[in-house]
């Protein structure tokens, strides 16, 4: 971050996708970048797997010991729907930045396009405002019955990106309640730290505020408001949602500042956009008395190890005989 450089205007989009639909969903995120960018945003936050869908209340017809057809026949819509890294869909995700000239950071369902395999991962994608493709983060742990659609990232996808309006690096959702995994953001030094969630509970925002506190940094939580109406009606299961409340997941984006305090409260029942100045000389204020990987760290009892090597499941050792 430049010196002369301490203030960032952020924005939080919360929104639905237009659920299992790659194309309009992404359309509708280059729509709310624009938006987001008229109020003068330098950085645009998405929700978790906005593309193409957090699918909350489905089951993909599983159960212990069995899969149907009909949900198969889901799982695959949602595959189809998927994004490739890079493809059309990045590359239009980077136009959008580099039009905008903000950096982007959007969770997406990814497919892993090496060899044709279908696992299929939730990922936060950054953008920098030249529409590059900065690079990704994988989902290290998928939660409950996430693992029936999402495969497991690896330490080789915990980036955090240095840019003029400070560092900024992402965990998804119940990952930062994973501890070790956030010592290992502190430790890059993230300073604008993004929680795409899919998660709407009061007990959230407990969490948010205890990050921005330990961290000593900012955290911008992001959610999607989504209602039944807007699940298609043509989904081989569609039946598992007949029971469903009306609001299946309620919101409550919001802003925390490096003190644990809100700068933006949590906003429940609709679609938004967020907007915060933030002033990146409070962190500095905020570590006078407090730095985990800093003055408060005891490396001499407490050291994390990190292994950020891709882990492959084959490796192929070749004679050089």
């Amino acid at each position: 971050m430049a010196d002369n450089q301490s203030y960032v205007r952020v924005a939080v989009v919360q929104a639905a996708s237009v659920i299992m639909d790659r194309k309009a969903s992404t359309e509708k995120a280059v729509s709310l970048t624009k938006q987001a960018a008229e109020k003068g945003a330098n950085i645009v936050v998405f929700p978790e797997a906005f593309i193409p869908a957090y699918p909350r209340g489905l089951t993909f017809g599983t159960r212990v010991g069995s899969r149907s057809p009909e949900g198969r026949k889901d799982w695959f819509r949602y595959w189809e729907n998927s994004v490739t890294v890079p493809s059309e869909t990045t590359e239009i995700l980077g136009e959008a930045a580099r039009n905008t000239g903000v950096y982007l950071v959007i969770g997406v369902v990814e497919r892993d396009n090496e060899f044709s395999r279908g696992t299929l991962y939730c990922s936060v994608l950054f953008f920098g405002p030249d529409g590059t493709l900065l690079g990704k983060h994988r989902k290290l742990k998928p939660t409950a019955s996430e693992r029936i659609i999402w495969g497991e990232g690896d330490g080789s996808t915990l980036p955090v990106f240095d840019t003029p309006y400070g560092r900024i690096g992402a965990l998804i959702c119940w990952e930062n309640y994973m501890p070790l995994a956030r010592v290992a953001m502190y430790a890059k030094g993230v300073q604008i730290y993004i929680a795409p969630t899919a998660d709407a509970r009061e007990l959230w925002q407990s969490t948010i505020r205890h990050i921005a506190a330990e961290g000593r940094c900012f955290v911008l939580s992001c959610n999607q408001y989504v209602t039944k109406d807007m699940y298609p009606t043509d989904l081989a299961c569609y039946e598992e949602l007949v029971s469903a409340p009306h609001e299946m997941c309620a919101g409550g984006s919001a802003i925390v500042g490096p003190l644990g305090n809100y700068i933006k409260e949590p906003v429940y029942g609709k679609e938004d956009i967020l907007i915060a100045d933030l002033d990146l000389r409070e962190i500095a204020y905020s570590q006078f008395d407090f730095d985990v990987v800093g003055h408060y760290s005891r490396p001499d009892v407490f050291q994390l190890l990190v292994n950020e090597e891709k882990k492959d499941s084959v490796k192929w050792i070749k004679s050089t005989i």
